[in-house]
C-alpha cells in the first residue's frame, strides 16, 4: 500500500475564496475549508480578525476588502497563536496587535517550532513564505474581556476569553448590535477540528457553553461556511462538540482498557469518519488530535510542543 501523503502536504489545489458581507461594515472571507478571516469597520478605522499565514496571503485578502472600504487597519486581532493565523501580520500596518495574554506566551514559548510545523503540514497556505520577516508579537494583551468602541452608532466590538479550548488562549469577537460572532477555531462549521494543542475536556463543556450563550444570529468559525440564523449557529457549535465528545469517548475507552495510541486512533477514526470524514482536513488532523487527547488521559495538562520532527514521528506511528 502506498504511503499516505503527510498531513496536507499534497493538498495543493487552489481554493475558491468568497467575501461575504455579514452586516453593515462586517466582512468575512471564507475559502472552502481554508482558514477564515474577518473585518469590522469602525467610524474611521478597521478591526481585522486573523492575520493569515504570510504577508502575501494577507495582502490578497486586503485587496478584496479594499473594494468595499479604504479605512486603515487600526487593530489586528489574533484569535490564537497558530502560524497560519498570525504570520501575515506585517501586511496590515496595524497600529496595534491584540491577543490574549496566553497567546502572547505561546508565541514566545513555541512560535518558531509551530512555524516550521505548520509550514510542513500545510505548505499551500504559505503564499510567498520568504516574505515572512519573523514571529508576530502582540502589543496589547488582556485576560478576560476587552471592548473596542467602533464610533458613531456602531456600538462596541467585544473581545472575550471563553476558556481553554482549541489552544490555551483562544478569544472570540462579538458585535452585540448585530449579533455577529467571530469564533475563531473554537467552532468549525463543516470542517474537521485540529485539536493538537487543545484542552478537550474544557472545550467540549464550559468553553462551548459560553460560546453558545452569546445566542449569535451569525457565526464565523475558524474554517467552513458562515452559519446564519440560530439553527445554523447552534448546529455548528454542536457539531464541534460532537467531534470532541466522540474523540473523548473512543480514546478514553482504549486508554482505560490498556490499549495503544494507535488503537485509539483507529477506533476514533472509525467512529468519526461516517459523520465527519468528508470534512476538510479530517485525515490531516486526526493523528495529531488523538495524540494530544491521549496525552491528556495520561495526565499531561499543558500541550507538548509540536516540531516538524515530532509531527512526522506521530504521523508515521499512527498511519497504516
Amino acid at each position: 500500500m502506498a504511503k499516505k501523503p503527510f498531513a496536507s502536504s499534497a493538498d495543493l489545489g487552489v481554493k475558491t475564496e468568497t467575501l461575504e458581507i455579514l452586516g453593515d461594515g462586517i466582512y468575512a472571507l471564507t475559502a472552502e475549508g481554508d482558514p477564515n478571516v474577518c473585518a469590522v469597520e469602525g467610524e474611521d478605522f478597521i478591526v481585522a480578525f486573523e492575520a493569515r499565514a504570510t504577508p502575501k496571503a494577507a495582502r490578497d485578502w486586503l485587496e478584496q476588502l479594499r473594494e468595499y472600504t479604504d479605512k486603515p487597519v487600526k487593530y489586528l486581532v489574533l484569535s490564537h497563536y497558530h502560524a497560519v493565523r498570525v504570520l501575515g501580520a506585517e501586511a496590515y500596518n496595524a497600529e496595534s496587535i491584540i491577543a490574549h495574554e496566553k497567546t502572547k506566551f505561546l508565541i514566545e514559548e513555541r512560535g518558531m517550532q509551530d512555524w516550521a510545523s505548520e509550514f510542513g503540514r500545510m505548505p499551500r497556505l504559505f503564499r510567498e513564505p520568504d516574505g515572512i520577516k519573523g514571529l508576530t508579537h502582540p502589543d496589547i494583551v488582556f485576560n478576560d474581556r476587552l471592548e473596542i468602541p467602533l464610533g458613531g452608532d456602531r456600538g462596541n466590538l467585544v473581545l472575550e476569553y471563553c476558556g481553554r479550548g482549541h489552544t490555551a488562549g483562544d478569544i472570540v469577537a462579538w458585535i452585540p448590535k448585530q449579533k455577529v460572532l467571530f469564533a475563531g477555531d473554537l467552532v468549525e462549521a463543516a470542517a474537521a477540528l485540529y485539536t493538537g494543542d487543545a484542552f478537550h475536556f474544557d472545550w467540549s463543556t464550559e468553553t462551548l457553553d459560553k460560546v453558545k450563550a452569546y445566542e449569535a444570529e451569525v457565526l464565523v468559525g475558524g474554517r467552513g461556511a458562515v452559519a446564519r440564523g440560530r439553527d445554523e449557529v447552534d448546529a455548528a457549535i454542536e457539531q464541534t462538540r460532537g467531534f470532541l465528545t466522540g474523540m473523548i469517548e473512543k480514546v478514553g475507552e482504549v486508554h482505560k482498557n490498556g490499549g495503544t495510541v494507535k488503537e485509539a486512533f483507529e477506533s476514533t477514526r472509525d467512529h468519526l469518519a461516517p459523520k465527519f470524514g468528508m470534512w476538510p482536513i479530517f485525515e490531516h488532523c486526526l493523528p495529531f488530535d488523538v495524540q494530544r487527547l491521549w496525552d491528556e488521559f495520561d495526565g499531561v495538562d499543558w500541550p507538548r510542543i509540536w516540531t516538524d520532527e515530532r509531527d512526522q514521528e506521530v504521523w508515521d506511528k499512527l498511519q497504516d
